[in-house]
Order: C-alpha cells, then sequence, then structure tokens
C-alpha cells in the first residue's frame, strides 16, 4: 500500500479531495525519481472505483512534460479494479487493455494475485480497499508518503481502533518537505 497522509494522518481532505498530494508534490524532483525507482519494482496495481476512475482519466492523457517517464511506466501495469458497479474499466482509449475487475470476495481475489508469478503489486489511494485489506492482513508493506500540510478533519487511514505491530523498513525525505515511512 502506498498512500499519501497529512502530517496529521488524514488521507483525504473534505469531500474526499486529494489535491493535497499534487500540490506538496509538485516539481520535487526527489520524490519523482524515487516513484520511478519504485515502478520498476511492480508489475501490477490495485484500485478501488473511485481511485480507477481518477487515475484513467488523468494518467492514460498524460503524453509530455515532466509526469510522462511514470505515466508511460504507470499506464504499461497490469490493472485490477475492485467494484461492484463497473461493468467494463477501460484504460486510454484502447490504448492499453483494460482493467481487470473483482466483484466479490476481495480478499480471496487479492490473496490469488499475491500468489501469481511476477513482480509487486501495489494499491494506490483507494481509501475503503486499504482498510478492508488492513483487515484482512493482506497488505505486506505500508508506504506512508507524510505530506507537509495539516487537513481538516476527515478520512484517517487507519480508521479501525485495533493495534498493528509495524516494523520500520525504510524513511526518506524529499525535496520539498514530504517523508516515505516504510513499514512491514
Amino acid at each position: 500500500l502506498q498512500e499519501f497522509v497529512s502530517a496529521n494522518g488524514l488521507a483525504s481532505g473534505p469531500n474526499d479531495a486529494v489535491d493535497f498530494v499534487p500540490a506538496a508534490t509538485q516539481g520535487d524532483r526527489s520524490f519523482g525519481d524515487r516513484q520511478l525507482a519504485f515502478m520498476d519494482s511492480i508489475d501490477t496495481m490495485l484500485l478501488g472505483r473511485g481511485t480507477y476512475e481518477m487515475f484513467a482519466g488523468y494518467w492514460p492523457n498524460v503524453t509530455s512534460g515532466d509526469d510522462k517517464p511514470f505515466a508511460d511506466k504507470l499506464n504499461a501495469l497490469h490493472k485490477v479494479v475492485v467494484s461492484t458497479s463497473l461493468a467494463r474499466a477501460p484504460w486510454g482509449n484502447g490504448k492499453w487493455d483494460d482493467a481487470r475487475i473483482v466483484t466479490d470476495d476481495v480478499a480471496k481475489a487479492v490473496t490469488a494475485l499475491k500468489r501469481e508469478p511476477g513482480k509487486d503489486i501495489v494499491l494506490w489511494g483507494s481509501l475503503t480497499l486499504a482498510q478492508s485489506l488492513t483487515a484482512d492482513n493482506l497488505i505486506d508493506e505500508y508506504q506512508l508518503i507524510v505530506l507537509p500540510v495539516v487537513l481538516p478533519e476527515d478520512l484517517p487511514l487507519f480508521a479501525e481502533q485495533r493495534a498493528l505491530g509495524l516494523s520500520l523498513v525504510d524513511t526518506r525525505s524529499f525535496d520539498r518537505g514530504g517523508v516515505l515511512l516504510a513499514y512491514t
């Protein structure tokens, strides 16, 4: 799970807004370099419906600029969307394969996905899905990217009130004040 959170631990602002993420990472070369390197370790992304719609509406359309190297890698990933309402999950008007849709028994589907050969899987955003997979003990690593912003009260990543014993495996600070905290 790679989740962007505010300094006060929130994963979104009012009305599920995540505009604090690009505002805090735009132009941060150290963050961009780290994300590009991270992309080399994954071959599959797992998304909830809302994050899928946001990503599918943006990343396939990035054809130039600083985000293009990241977009090229992201667009080439195998995509899996958890949704009970989507019949199809196209990506980039047919330029890339549609995402596979998981409609039920998400824990079973993710367990099977984790057994498939290949590189790592990343879950981005998708707060409800992240919370569900946390409750099912299916998150192997939490990459929290803490951004230098405090949001008004809204949605925390860890809404469930139970202890999680985590071990720190990596830290990194970025040029614009964000910090990566990676835990297993």
